[in-house]
């Protein structure tokens, strides 16, 4: 009788995790101090024996891991599901948890209003690279500043076979699903950040050293940086490329290491091997004068050296690269001319770079730099494809050795004569690989009427992150 009166125990850090969590909500939707939340979230911090900047929403998250450099590594993987130990919560690790997660989704998604600094747009990407790792990711991989190596699809991953339910029902707190989660929260921070850098007064920061040099390059800024750059001029001009010149360079390693993973064509034993001493093979050698040993002497003689074979089969490929540089496409165009540049290094490979919007410029000339490249395009407009038409037909001399990648959402004015001379491309023996996106978040919207007759040409259209195009292509020209 007893027992049914004192009823169940209050769990006071089940109690603190909720303060948090509650605290955090209430900033998101109101960024006035709820004087009683705050002063309980304060004495929970405290008690759990974290640093109170925690709870500063002025505070970085870098500037927290600065003074307390033993958090940094708890910031890694925190949102990211982790498997249970023998079914038990550490209900007091939850709350810990909880004013970490707090922090960094309260910097990220409680953006400053009106005017926006070069100092908190920068402050603002630090903190969201911050929720990227928490997630498992690289950090600028969810916006799509980056052509990052699929960290998302690997952190959605750790959460299988790890018993734990996005609804709570199993033995763990409830924990998010990262399979559904990535994908979604991408195209938000990406907007986020695109609004931070148009409330910038851009070409003001831009004429100042100072402010210029604390941006940090992302899509978002080089997509205002290419929109304004005919608007640009003198130091203003100069910063703008540098940012540029940055991200191209940064993109780039990240997209030759893709590319640079693949093999380039069968070796070509018809050729023999140079004679130079980079291509000996020391363990063949050895193997085929083991007959040569001398057991007194203790000393093997060689008759014969062995080289291994390095020429390779490689029939010289044409590449043709078409982009929409309409303003749905930045992040394609960006990558893809990037890209086009990796591929135009290689040998026997024959890059040529189309961009078009109703007009259409052959940048094949400046190809092996992207940078320069960029520089050349002219952001917006409509979408007539049958201008890029016009100048990519007369490239394909030679059907069966060249491919066309056509990167388009293909919402076209002209459809029907534009997809005929696709598919009439197609039926030359020409490879034709239409795209939606070639992004690094993997994000893009194509026109449902072209989607399906790509499909039934059997070219269906290839869509999704950067990894896909890369392999598409290095199968092709191998």
């Amino acid at each position: 009788m007893t027992e049914h009166m004192i009823g169940p125990a209050v769990d006071p850090d089940e109690n603190r995790r909720q303060v948090l969590y509650w605290r955090l909500l209430a900033r998101l939707f109101d960024p006035e101090e709820q004087a009683a939340l705050e002063s309980a979230s304060v004495a929970v911090v405290k008690d759990i024996g974290l640093p109170s900047s925690l709870l500063d929403p002025q505070a970085s998250v870098d500037s927290v891991v600065q003074r307390h450099p033993e958090l940094a590594a708890e910031f890694d993987g925190l949102m990211a599901p982790a498997p249970e130990e023998d079914g038990v919560r550490d209900r007091a690790a939850e709350v810990r948890r909880a004013a970490l997660v707090s922090k960094v989704l309260l910097n990220v998604f409680a953006c400053p209003s009106g005017r926006v600094t070069a100092g908190q747009l920068t402050r603002w990407q630090s903190d969201a690279g911050w929720l990227e790792r928490a997630l498992g990711c690289e950090p600028g991989e969810l916006r799509g500043g980056r052509a990052g190596g699929g960290a998302a699809g690997r952190a959605a991953g750790r959460g299988a076979g790890t018993g734990v339910s996005p609804t709570g029902t199993g033995g763990r707190a409830a924990a998010p699903d990262l399979s559904r989660l990535i994908p979604e929260i991408g195209p938000e921070l990406g907007a986020i950040e695109a609004d931070l850098v148009k409330r910038m007064h851009l070409r003001e920061v831009l004429a100042d050293p100072g402010l210029a040099a604390r941006l940090t390059p992302s899509m978002s800024l080089i997509e205002q940086l290419l929109r304004d750059k005919n608007n640009l001029s003198g130091v203003a001009l100069a910063n703008a490329k540098a940012l540029i010149r940055r991200f191209v360079d940064e993109v780039a390693e990240v997209l030759r290491t893709q590319v640079e993973k693949a093999t380039v064509g069968a070796l070509d034993r018809s050729v023999p091997p140079k004679r130079v001493f980079r291509n000996l093979d020391l363990d063949r050698t050895i193997w085929k004068n083991l007959t040569n040993w001398s057991p007194e002497e203790e000393r093997l003689y060689v008759d014969r050296l062995y080289y291994r074979h390095t020429a390779r089969k490689t029939t010289p490929q044409r590449l043709i690269v078409v982009v929409d540089q309409s303003g749905s496409m930045v992040d394609s165009m960006v990558n893809c001319t990037i890209l086009a540049s990796i591929f135009a290094g290689l040998p026997k490979v024959d890059v040529h770079l189309i961009a078009y919007d109703t007009q259409a410029l052959d940048l094949t000339p400046w190809v092996h730099d992207p940078f320069e490249t960029l520089l050349r395009t002219n952001l917006g407009g409509g979408t007539d494809g049958t201008v890029a038409m016009a100048l990519a037909q007369p490239k394909i001399a030679e059907p069966r050795n060249t491919v066309v990648v056509w990167i388009s959402d293909f919402y076209e004015w002209r459809t029907e004569q534009l997809f005929e001379s696709m598919a009439a491309i197609h039926r030359s023996g020409a490879k034709f690989i239409p795209v939606g996106s070639v992004t690094s978040s993997g994000r893009g919207s194509v026109n449902p009427w072209f989607r399906e007759r790509f499909k039934d040409l059997g070219t269906p259209v290839l869509s999704g992150h950067i990894r896909k195009l890369v392999h598409e292509l290095k199968t092709f020209l191998a």
